[in-house]
């Protein structure tokens, strides 16, 4: 088995874990490789590679950091089709498949004694007012939000689903997301907790200015389309937390279902909820 290595290495642990990995791998007589990036930052038996053929002429991912650092791994690996496991080299990381203590699971992976679990996607596109095409903005495996920029005022958003009209939300912006994102940024703003088992598409409000406005859950072929006010001029998306875009006034943004969908690793049998539970126990008050 070739195993790809993508660590976060800004992480403050991840340094220590990645080498640690790298150990128990040389140990099982396991081959490895990482980006060419990460030439001279680390020193191990591991070759540096160009992403492509790193990516492409691997078996499978290990992502090393926090859930940040999965989904980045996981969006690239899914443009190749391979699988990720993470390795948790921080606190929460609800997506981890291993914990930094318990790297003698990654002999059960090396055995192919996993299985996997497929999460949809999202894409996003925007068609500026008056014009037909289309354009392509990204994917994304936890959220796509949409908010506004500097300036300390409500935004106008008409949110439409399958052509039907939801709501107007009066609010700093809305957040569509998965259900694997329904415990990132949606959950921190009311939303609920889904099952990723769950296939479906969240719309949940940020600070709303309305007594009644609740998070919306549709079906996952549900066509999702955000109208960007003509005066609309400091509104922007972001996809997973990446770099945000501005988005053009009087535009149209479209999220639906991506046709790929990302495979995770997982070697221990806790449920769903097993997991949820122990991760939340961390911070209930």
């Amino acid at each position: 088995m070739k195993i790809a290595l993508l660590p976060n290495l800004t992480r403050r642990c991840a340094l220590q874990v990645t080498n640690d990995v790298c150990a128990y791998l040389d140990s099982l007589g396991v081959r490895y490789g990482f980006e060419e990036t990460l030439r001279g930052k680390l020193v191990v038996r591991g070759s540096f590679l160009p992403t492509e053929t790193l990516l492409s002429g691997c078996d499978a991912v290990i992502a090393i950091g926090g859930d940040g650092s999965l989904i980045h791994a996981a969006k690239k690996a899914v443009e190749y089709d391979k699988p990720v496991l993470g390795v948790n080299a921080g606190n929460l990381a609800f997506m981890a498949g291993v914990e930094k203590n318990e790297l003698n699971l990654l002999g059960d992976l090396i055995c192919g004694q996993y299985t996997t679990d497929r999460r949809m996607m999202l894409d996003v596109y925007s068609r500026l007012q008056g014009e037909s095409t289309t354009q392509y903005l990204g994917h994304c495996i936890n959220d796509v939000v949409v908010a506004r920029g500097e300036q300390i005022k409500l935004i106008d958003l008409k949110v439409t689903a399958d052509g039907k009209l939801v709501n107007r939300y009066y609010a700093d912006g809305i957040i569509l997301s998965t259900p694997t994102g329904s415990t990132a940024y949606s959950l921190s703003a009311g939303g609920p907790v889904v099952d990723p088992r769950i296939e479906s598409i969240l719309l949940t409000p940020i600070c709303t200015h309305s007594l009644f406005a609740r998070s919306l859950i549709f079906e996952s072929s549900a066509e999702i389309c955000v109208e960007i006010p003509p005066d609309g001029e400091d509104i922007y998306i972001s996809c997973d937390g990446d770099e945000s875009v501005r988005v053009a006034p009087g535009s149209t943004l479209t999220v639906k279902r991506a046709e790929k969908s990302a495979e995770f690793i997982r070697i221990k049998p806790d449920s769903f909820i097993d997991v949820l539970n122990s991760k939340l126990s961390q911070r209930r008050a």
